[in-house]
């Protein structure tokens, strides 16, 4: 059985971190947090672009800076084969 995460990522999708600070409607010199994350395809970003239309014209708090981290596509483990044995006791 395939999971959806799985699949997504056989799809070219990659797992897509945005850290979103904005502004408090009834306090602007105070900075919030949010971090939104979700399956989404580089370089374009659909989804994140579209949850960020959707906060600006839902939502109150205005954007001051989004920070975006993608995980690409499925690669290789981040292993390596060493030739050797190590025995503890």
């Amino acid at each position: 059985m395939i999971t959806t995460d799985f699949q997504r990522q056989i799809e070219g999708l990659g797992l897509t971190t945005a850290d979103i600070l904005y502004r408090l409607p009834d306090h602007p010199a105070i900075l919030q947090q949010y971090v939104w994350q979700e399956y989404d395809k580089a370089p374009a970003f659909p989804e994140l672009n579209r949850f960020l239309i959707f906060w600006q014209a839902k939502l109150d708090g205005l954007l001051f800076r989004v920070t975006v981290c993608h995980k690409a596509l499925i690669g290789p483990a981040e292993l390596k084969v060493i030739d050797g044995e190590f025995r503890l006791n």
